[in-house]
């Protein structure tokens, strides 16, 4: 099942990485710019939402589709957190964390696939917390301004941020705690 309706929908949120970094090189006013950036990534990120309920209701699940939909939120996650330090809204070491983390969890899930105990590494409930905090800091960061005239988004983005960070950090201790005994047992 490569091309159905959530296979597709997926495939936008990887298409839309060199359209939100090529927003910030348009020729128009930085604000609109940095609307247009958080509102391209919010559409894009709620394709992650309606993929997955598009392919229960539609019965299109494909393991194809289970592989492709966290790859599209890792790279739309990093390459959103890459643009906005380097515009200076997001700290490098928040970047590191939560794009070595995705690095690592996404070893530790292929290797617990290889010796077949995928089931201590599934998602749970503290991945999908901080899943929801990054895609609620990243749009506050790209917009970086004021919301109804009270809501500062750089302000909150940045705290946000680094409550994902923490969550980010948390949710790496939880599901290497889950496989250790896993890891363990095969080595013996």
């Amino acid at each position: 099942m490569f091309l159905t309706i959530p296979t597709i929908m997926t495939w936008t949120r990887i298409v839309a990485i060199p359209l939100i970094v090529g927003v910030f090189y348009l020729d128009i006013p930085h604000a609109e710019r940095n609307w247009i950036a958080a509102a391209m990534f919010v559409i894009f990120a709620a394709t992650d939402w309606l993929d997955g309920f598009l392919a229960r209701k539609l019965n299109q699940t494909s393991s194809f589709g289970a592989f492709l939909d966290p790859v599209a939120d890792k790279f739309l996650v990093c390459a959103s957190l890459l643009i906005l330090v380097d515009l200076q809204r997001a700290d490098v070491f928040v970047a590191l964390i939560i794009i070595g983390r995705e690095i690592a969890i996404s070893a530790l899930r292929e290797w617990m696939a290889l010796i077949g105990a995928t089931r201590s590494v599934a998602v749970h409930m503290i991945g999908k917390i901080k899943t929801v905090v990054q895609m609620v800091a990243i749009p506050f960061l790209l917009f970086d301004g004021t919301v109804f005239r009270v809501i500062d988004t750089r302000v909150w983005g940045t705290w946000l941020i680094w409550l994902s960070a923490i969550l980010t950090v948390w949710s790496m201790i939880y599901y290497l705690k889950k496989a250790i005994p896993e890891i363990r047992a095969k080595a013996k």
